[in-house]
C-alpha cells in the first residue's frame, strides 16, 4: 500500500521551544488516522506539516511522494484537502456558502474574478448535496451556526477530490446533536472506497467517527504510541498521554474515556 504521508525523525522548533521532538510516523492511502493529545502536544503542528504549510526544523517530511523543501508547495497544496479553524477565519463573512465551496477549485477564499467551468459548478453542487448544504447555498458564511460552518469547511476540502484529507478538530465547539450529525457524515465519507487517506486531530476519543482505523498519541511533542486504534487506545497509553488516570471503552464502534476511580 502506498504511503501518502511520511515523517522521519522530525523535530520542529519555534522561538526556542521544541514543539515536535524526533517524530517518525507514516500514513498509507487507505488509512483513517486520528491524532490525540493534550494542548501543546504538537497535534496542530503535525497537521501544518502534512498540509505543506510549514517545514520541519530537522528531519524529512514527504507528502504525496514529494519532499518538503524540494517541491513547489503551492502546487502540492492543491492535492490536499484541509478543514481547519485557521482557514475558516480567512473566509469572508459575506461570502455565500456556494462560493465558499466553489472557490476551493482555485484554492482561494473569497470569490473575485475567477472563471469557473461547468465541471466546477457541477462538482460544487454535487458536494453540497452530499453534505446536506444545498438549502444553505445562498446563505452567507457569517450567518451560519458552528455546526453548519464545520460542515461547509469539510465540503470545501472535499470539493477538489484531494489525495489527502486533513481535519483539525471538526467536531470542536459543536453541541451534541450537531456533533453526532457531523460524525455520521464523516463515517459515511470515511467508509467510501473513493475517499482519500484521512488524518483528523481531536482532543476527545468521543469524537472519533466509526470506521477510523489508526491512532497517533502525542505528549510534549513526542510519540507515545501509533498504530491500529484497538492497540493504541488503552487505559495505560491514554493515561501516559494525558497525564491523568483514564479508563477507555469501546461500544458499537464508538469510544469513551473517563477518569479511573
Amino acid at each position: 500500500m502506498a504511503s501518502v504521508l511520511e515523517l522521519t525523525d522530525v523535530s520542529f522548533v519555534r522561538d526556542g521551544n521544541r514543539i515536535l521532538d524526533s517524530v517518525t510516523w507514516s500514513v498509507d492511502e487507505a488509512d483513517r488516522w486520528v491524532i490525540l493529545g493534550p494542548n501543546g502536544a504538537g497535534k496542530s503542528t503535525i497537521l501544518q506539516l502534512a498540509a505543506a504549510a510549514t517545514h520541519p526544523s530537522s528531519g524529512t517530511v514527504d507528502v504525496l511522494g514529494e519532499r518538503l523543501g524540494r517541491v513547489d508547495v503551492f502546487e502540492l497544496r492543491t492535492r490536499i484537502g484541509l478543514a481547519a479553524t485557521a482557514l475558516a477565519r480567512r473566509i469572508p463573512a459575506w461570502e455565500r456558502v456556494g462560493d465558499v465551496i466553489l472557490t476551493a477549485a482555485y484554492a482561494v477564499t473569497g470569490r473575485w474574478q475567477e472563471r469557473y467551468e461547468s465541471v466546477d459548478l457541477e462538482r460544487a453542487a454535487e458536494v453540497m448535496d452530499a453534505w446536506d448544504l444545498t438549502s444553505l447555498s445562498t446563505r452567507t458564511f457569517g450567518t451560519l451556526s458552528d455546526g453548519e460552518r464545520k460542515r461547509v469547511q469539510i465540503a470545501r476540502a472535499v470539493m477538489t477530490d484531494p489525495e489527502l484529507m486533513l481535519l483539525d478538530e471538526p467536531a470542536g465547539s459543536l453541541d451534541l446533536g450537531a456533533r453526532e450529525s457531523l460524525l455520521e457524515s464523516l463515517e459515511d465519507y470515511a467508509s467510501s472506497s473513493l475517499a482519500p487517506a484521512i488524518v483528523m486531530v481531536t482532543h476527545h476519543v468521543e469524537e472519533i467517527p466509526p470506521g477510523f482505523t489508526h491512532g497517533l498519541l502525542l505528549s510534549a511533542g513526542r510519540v507515545v504510541a501509533a498504530g491500529p486504534l484497538a492497540e493504541v487506545l488503552t487505559d495505560e497509553r491514554l493515561t501516559e498521554t494525558f497525564g491523568a488516570p483514564l479508563r477507555v471503552r469501546q461500544e458499537d464502534g464508538r469510544w469513551t474515556a473517563r477518569a479511573a476511580r
